[in-house]
């Protein structure tokens, strides 16, 4: 008899750019970074449920304090499920790397519900911009060689194509042909997921789907020429992975959520 956890899909979840600070009073543009991810976990609880995985993809912390990432540790508490953390250009990788490991959270490859994920470091010290180094293109190649029977998710903080918004074109992943270079050799990748650019994108790249999720807080102004935030609530991006390789994605926000963001600021 087949039971009913072993059939039904994998839930994932994504969690991107909360940007904690050490200070609870800590807020981007207005917004208190700590109230909005809070709202963004109440929200996934109350219309998702628990999520199997949760996938940290970057700008953790917006100060890179161990505190910052003690507070991520504690909030994520809130799932049962396994947690995986990965630094953005925000982050101090080190101490990201240590409250992970304090906290379950650093495995960089991981097997669940019959799918394989690569978590990818591409944070460039004192840069906005990313870069994937020679061993992070060593590692996603020997991962997905050693495993061409399962469907995969790859995961990193830049974006690693073009999204048409002129000021962001400089700080996405610069080496990205030498990323593609590697993924299209391997047809089993099925998803190429990121950060950073606090919004919605999707579209896709020869037969891989490649997804963005807005920020648990603040949102950039999609397809703007210069720095620009909207109005949008804090958000979250769901999946449900079946060991087939099919899968369903959504982007959900916490609608609930009050804020009064800066509209007027050139950046932050």
């Amino acid at each position: 008899m087949i039971s009913k956890q072993a059939t039904r899909p994998l839930r994932v979840l994504q969690l991107t750019d909360p940007h904690l600070m050490a200070s609870a009073e800590g807020a981007l543009l207005g917004v208190n970074t700590r109230a909005s991810l809070d709202a963004v976990i109440k929200e996934v609880l109350k219309s998702h449920g628990q999520p199997d995985l949760v996938l940290a993809t970057g700008d953790l912390a917006q100060d890179g304090s161990e505190e910052a990432y003690r507070v991520l540790g504690d909030r994520l508490g809130a799932f049962s499920g396994d947690c995986a953390w990965v630094a953005g250009n925000h982050d101090h990788v080190e101490r990201l790397t240590d409250a992970a490991q304090t906290y379950g959270a650093a495995r960089r490859h991981i097997i669940q519900g019959g799918w394989q994920f690569i978590l990818l470091d591409s944070s460039v010290p004192g840069k906005v911009f990313g870069e994937l180094a020679k061993s992070e293109l060593e590692f996603l190649a020997e991962m997905l060689e050693q495993h061409t029977d399962l469907p995969a998710l790859v995961t990193l903080h830049h974006h690693p194509v073009d999204i048409g918004a002129d000021w962001m074109t400089d700080i996405g992943l610069r080496n990205r042909a030498d990323f593609w270079q590697v993924i299209d050799r391997f047809p089993q990748v099925k998803i190429v997921l990121w950060g950073h650019i606090h919004q919605t994108h999707e579209q896709q790249r020869n037969g891989v789907q490649l997804l963005a999720t807005p920020s648990t807080c603040i949102q950039f102004t999609s397809g703007s020429r210069k720095f620009s935030v909207e109005d949008l609530a804090p958000g979250y991006r769901w999946f449900e992975l079946q060991a087939s390789g099919n899968f369903t994605t959504e982007v959900c926000r916490a609608l609930d959520f009050e804020f009064d963001i800066d509209q007027n600021s050139s950046g932050y």
